[in-house]
Order: structure tokens, then sequence, then C-alpha cells
């Protein structure tokens, strides 16, 4: 086989044998063998003397193709694709057409090698999966995107319907490289990182990858707000030993009950990780203490898998004999398992010690779902008693969407994110049909996704025997029958009440439909008019009425005048000075398509003031705000984010919004540091939780505008009981200062808490 001009024997499967061009050292190949093996231990699944044959090819092949390529690290660029093929084969259990896939995937992107190539060496399946998984470039589109991440996340997912293993080895490739971000530049692991917490993450979570999505997403955490991360790391080491002691002392009696009823189980203690606990920390506003489940007991059963759910609910019961559950917090996975595959039940338990201590109780085939996802739910799904298949319902939702939706990749992206990330919940036919819809949905996003039809003619449904409107928000376990009337017509206005992109996508259809029954009788009513104007009834003229009245089509406007919402006293001002109306019409043809190419920022530095700041001068010259969703302070981390004829926007890396932009426009990211002078101040707001006793607010008042001298913005106090919650906006000049108020605040006697958040009250 010739690949260039160098002649490569593959005929033997010996590493020791391996055919390596002279630009490794001799030390390199050393290692790159030493990989391979590693790889050949990590392939677990099914593997024929064939199949062995093509990964080794596959491998000589990729190290000559990247032989020149060295990552940022220094070292040669085959350890990538090496590292996403052990990845693929070890941690989510694929096989041939995969692993050769991971050790293929940046040969197209990077190389002069084609798709076309591949499948004629490696066969039309591998192929396949290397095209999916080969970024696009703004040269496919001539620069005329919004968005070129958001275009390679529609590719990926339109991809991903057609063949599985194109997400889960880019799921691979993208683990390897967070492992592996520290040598890249700050921006370059803001844009990464984004991507990965945004669209990545999530998708690992949704395809039951749970162990890769929280590696994701603490490694995420870690450059994002790396302050965060090693702060939290410290927490846990401080309460790792008194934890881990409570929880075997909570196992030792249940332990020997288990044993007791023939029940074998493996008893573990999980901690979770930064980010997890981050996540918990900013959403309920708790410190590391306060969070009762930073560690878990996980209760693993070995059984047949005929009597899963009894022995579970036989563990369950267990549990109960020696310690209280929680029933608000019980959550039954097994009755109804995630779209993912996941079962399990949660349950909550006080402790001796008066703790509550979470517990997650499964099987050893649950767990193995639970943590490698996709590819474990696949071997088990046609065993008897496995979980419904969902995972092929989810796929079927998302071919739906690629093939329904005409909207920009942005838009796209968000819609797939919506209907497929979102948590869900399971609602019920009136015969009994369970159907998982997103979180949030309405009665008229059912109505929609049983039929057309249904959900143009709703007027109400049936929601537990209970008569409830179109707008109503579905919960878990919801019997829902749909009230349609044929004299109901699809409005506007019903978007208002709609959360998923498949409903979105037929209501519009249905407007679309119904408008354009009313066109014969709009276009005569609309001639007549024309014909009195002594204006022809042309194409072009027709155009320009729509664009003065501000109309999408011509099917808007025959139906606004089928209906009289425009007469003949709308219509005649358009054509009254025929000259103006040309002019008018290019004017309008010609807006937003002309405006000044975006250019390469210069600003190394931030230096001014904006909105959320104050100074003696208010001016605004100097081509950047401070955003109000997260109001940065000088101290605090900041990342830049320019569009073009906007002032550059500051935000906190670990700004929700930020972190959504970055993940769509990372190019857009430009450097940035603080420069400001001592003359400016800057917003941040508290939070303060204390004793509601009398003088409190006084002491409070004092400190912050007596003791500190500060200029508060806003002051909101509300009391329930006997606590009392406080959120304070006002100016400080940089975060040194704000971590000296936050002290302050901590020492005094009546506060118990005290969080900084990103919001003001008026936001």
């Amino acid at each position: 086989m010739i690949f260039g001009k160098k002649h490569i024997n593959f005929a033997s499967s010996n590493t020791g044998n391996m055919n390596y061009p002279d630009t490794y050292s001799k030390e390199e190949m050393l290692e790159m063998d030493k990989q391979y093996e590693l790889l050949l231990e990590a392939w677990t699944s099914e593997k024929k003397e064939a199949d062995i044959e093509l990964v080794k090819k596959a491998y000589e092949f990729a190290a000559l193709a990247h032989k020149d390529a060295r990552r940022k690290s220094g070292e040669p660029y085959i350890f990538h694709p090496i590292a996403v093929a052990i990845i693929v084969a070890k941690e989510i259990g694929m096989g041939a057409t995969s692993i050769t896939s991971a050790l293929l995937h940046d040969v197209v992107e990077d190389t002069d090698y084609t798709v076309e190539y591949i499948s004629q060496e490696f066969g039309p399946k591998v192929a396949r999966v290397v095209k999916g998984l080969t970024k696009l470039s703004s040269i496919d589109f001539q620069n005329s995107i919004e968005s070129i991440q958001a275009e390679n996340y529609r590719k990926i997912v339109n991809t991903m319907s057609e063949d599985i293993r194109v997400i889960l080895v880019k799921l691979a490739d993208r683990l390897h490289n967070m492992r592996t971000l520290e040598s890249m530049a700050h921006h370059k692991q803001l844009k990464i990182a984004s991507e990965t917490v945004s669209f990545y993450a999530p998708l690992a979570f949704r395809l039951g990858l749970f162990a890769i999505k929280s590696e994701l997403e603490n490694l995420c955490l870690k450059y994002i707000n790396p302050q965060v991360y090693e702060s939290i790391s410290l927490q846990i080491n401080e309460i790792r030993d008194k934890k881990i002691k409570e929880l075997e002392e909570f196992i030792i009696p249940i332990k020997e009950e288990l044993s007791k009823e023939g029940i074998k189980a493996e008893l573990k203690i999980i901690e979770r990780r930064q980010s997890s606990l981050w996540e918990r920390m900013r959403k309920f506003g708790l410190s590391i203490d306060e969070i009762y489940d930073a560690y878990v007991l996980r209760i693993i059963i070995d059984c047949p898998i005929e009597i899963e759910k009894i022995q579970c609910w036989q563990t369950f019961g267990v549990m109960t004999m020696f310690y209280r559950p929680n029933n608000s917090r019980l959550r039954d996975w097994l009755s109804f398992p995630k779209t993912n595959g996941y079962e399990s039940i949660h349950a909550v338990f006080m402790s001796k010690q008066g703790n509550w201590i979470e517990t997650q109780i499964r099987t050893q085939r649950m767990d193995i779902i639970a943590e490698r996802g996709v590819m474990a739910y696949l071997k088990y799904k046609n065993d008897v008693n496995a979980a419904e298949n969902t995972l092929k319902s989810w796929l079927d939702n998302v071919i739906d969407l690629t093939n329904s939706s005409d909207s920009s990749a942005v838009e796209f992206i968000n819609s797939f994110k919506l209907d497929l990330f979102s948590d869900e919940i399971c609602v019920f036919t009136p015969k009994g049909e369970m159907k998982r819809m997103p979180k949030g949905a309405t009665v008229l996003d059912f109505a929609y996704m049983i039929h057309s039809e249904i959900g143009n003619h709703c007027i109400g449904a049936n929601v537990n025997k209970k008569l409830t409107t179109i707008d109503y928000v579905l919960n878990m376990g919801d019997q829902v029958e749909v009230i349609t009337s044929q004299y109901q017509h699809p409005h506007e206005n019903s978007f208002d009440f709609l959360v998923t992109s498949l409903a979105k996508t037929r209501l519009k259809a249905g407007i679309k439909d119904y408008k354009r029954s009313f066109k014969e009788d709009g276009k005569a009513k609309l001639q007549e008019y024309f014909d009195k104007l002594n204006v022809e009834f042309t194409k072009q003229n027709r155009n320009i009425v729509v664009e003065k009245l501000g109309l999408a089509g011509r099917i808007d406007l025959y139906y606004n005048v089928s209906i009289e919402k425009f007469t003949f006293q709308d219509i005649e001002p358009i054509f009254k000075n025929t000259q103006n109306s040309s002019n008018t019409l290019l004017k309008i043809l010609t807006f937003g398509l002309v405006g000044s190419t975006s250019s390469k920022s210069k600003s190394e530095s931030v230096s001014g003031s904006e909105s959320g700041s104050k100074s003696e001068s208010d001016s605004n010259d100097l081509g950047y705000t401070i955003s109000t969703c997260c109001n940065p302070i000088p101290g605090d981390d900041v990342v830049a984010i320019t569009f073009p004829n906007q002032p550059v926007q500051l935000h906190r890396p670990d700004c929700p919004k930020a972190i959504e932009l970055m993940s769509k426009y990372g190019k857009n990211i430009v450097k940035a540091k603080w420069q400001f002078s001592e003359d400016i101040a800057f917003m941040a707001t508290l939070k303060i939780s204390g004793v509601n006793k009398l003088g409190f607010g006084t002491e409070l008042f004092a400190v912050l505008s007596e003791g500190f001298k500060l200029d508060l913005y806003s002051i909101k106090m509300q009391s329930e009981g006997g606590m009392v919650d406080v959120t304070v906006s006002f100016y400080v000049k940089n975060l040194q200062q704000l971590e000296t108020v936050i002290d302050s605040l901590r020492k005094m006697e009546l506060v118990k808490k005290v969080m900084r958040i990103e919001r003001n009250i008026e936001s």
C-alpha cells in the first residue's frame, strides 16, 4: 500500500515491528509502542484478527499522516488520537470501527488526505464517522455565517442522527482536549471550556455518559473559575475524613442486614466533584458544610436481571429498619427510567449524627449503564425487564428536529439544547401511554406533540380530570386529555405558550396554512385597491406593500387584507409618490446589508468606566461596557467579548451569559486586563442572612455606610420567622475591598451567612 511516497507493510500485528517515519525520535517511538499496547489492553469488547489488523493499519497511517505535527506541549501529535482511541475503547466500551475512527479523526481536517481516501482504505463506516468529526471552517461558508461554532455543533447533531458513533468519538476527543488544556493560551482555554460546558457535557449526560460528563464539567470549572475550583478543593480536604467516618458508621447495620437477607451488595462512598458542589453552592446559596450530599452512599446489588426491581426495593426497606427516610426527596428512576436509560432509587436518610445522607440503590447492570451510558445501554436493551429503549426515542427526536428546522445554526442549537438537554417529565395520554417532555412543557406543547392538527385546534385540556387552559404547565405523572374545537385556529400569540421546538415548528406551519386559505379573497381585494390607485398589480408593487407594512411575505399581506386589518386607507399612501416609494424600497432592501467589517482589537487592556460603574466622567468613548449580569470588579477574572459595531462586553468568565457567548463566538474573545484609576467605583451585590432581632438593620447599615464609607445603591430586607434576608448593592473600588467588607460582615454576631450574588435586585 502506498501512502504518499512511502511504502508501508501492514502485515504484522506485533507492536515491536511498527513502521514509523524518521521524524520521531527513538524515545518517542518507544512511547508510541507503549501507548499502542495500552490501547489493545483497553479494548475489551469483542475483537477478531481482522479487527486488530484494521486498528493497527489505522494507527500506522495516523502516525505517518501526523508525522510533522506537534501539540502545544511539544509532544508528537499522534499521542492525541491514540489517547482518544483509548478513551473510546476503555471508558465508553466501543469496538473496532470506532477505535479506527478515533485514530483517524483528525487526518482529513489536518492533512491532505480526503474522506474518499479514508473510505477506500478503511471502509465507508469509518469514513462516515471521520467526515462527521471533521470541523467546518469559515471558508466552507465564505464567511457568511453567524457562528462557525454553532455550524459545527449542527453538523455534529445532523451526523449523530445518522451514526451515534460520531458524537461518542467526539466526546472522547473533547475529553482528552480538556485533560490537556493546560498548555493552551488563556483565551483558548475559555473558548474550549465554554463550548464544553454548554454543549458537550450536557450531550454526554443525555447519552448516559455520566463519568465523562462529570469530568468534563469539573475540568471546565478548573479553567473558567480557577479560584473557586481551588477553594472548593481545599474545603473538601478539610471535611473528607469526618464525612467518610460518618458514612462508614452509617453503613455497618445496613451491610449486616443485607447479608442476612441474602442480598449481595457492594457499598461505595462517592465524593462529589468540585463542579457538582459549586453548582449546589450557587443554586441554593449554601456553604460546603451545608450540602448534605457532598458524599453519597451507593449500594450496588448483584442479582439476576429478572429480580432487579424487587431487590432494589428490598434494600430500601432494609435501610428504613435503621434510619428515617425523607420521602419528599425520594426519586424513583426504576419506574420512570431517564431518556438515557438511567435507573436507580435515590433516597435520603437521617443519620445517627443528625445529618441527611444521600443514597443511591441500583444493580450492577444499572451502575454500568449509569457510568458508561449508551454503549452499555445498547448491550442490555434486549434483556428481559430492561429499561424501555428511550434512547431510540431521543434519537428520533433529534432526527425530527434536524429535518424540520430551517433556522440559523445558532437558533437550531438553542432549540436543540432546550428540547434535548433540559430536565424531563413523564406524562400520560388518556389511554395510559407514557410521553416524555421537557420540564416546563405546556398543554399546547403536548397537543402538538400528539399531532399538528390537534395542536392547531386545541382549546384546553382535562389534566387529571380537571379542566385547564392551553398554557397550563404540566407536571410529572399528569394524565392529559386534549380538548379541540373546529372553530379554533392557530394564532401567533400561541408561541408564548410553547417551549418545545417541535411544537413551535408545527405551529408556524399551521399559521402559514391557515393564512394561505385567505389568499384568493385577500388577493382580489388588494387588486381592487390597486385598480382604484391606477397601480399595476405586479409582483414588484405587491412586494413594495409587503416591505412598507413590515410583513413577512405576500401570504401575510393577503391574509391581513382579507380580514381587513389593512384597508384601502393603509395602501393608498404607499403609492402617492412613486419616486419616494422606489427610494423607500431601495433603503429597505439595502438596510442591514451594508456595514463595516469586523477588525482585530488592538486593545490589550481596559481603562475607564461604563455601565455598572461610576466615575467623575460619564463619557462613553472607550468602547466597552461592564455587564450588569455579573458585575465584574477589579480583581475578578475578566473576559472581553467583542462584536462588530458594539462596545466590548466585559464579563466574569463563569457568568452564564459569558459562557453562552464564548461557546458560540469563541473567535470574538479578546485579551483584557484591569487598569482603572482610584476615582472609579463598581457595583457589587451581597445577600446577607441574619437573626431577625431589633437593631440588626441599624448595625448592618452602620458597618456598610459609616464603617466603610460605601456608597449604597439599593437595599432590600425581608424577614420570615426569626430570620431576615438582606440584598444590598453598593459601589467598591476592587475585589480586595469587597472581600474586606464581606469578612467584617461575617464577624457580626447576628449575621449567619454572606454571599456575593451576580445580579442586583432590579435585574
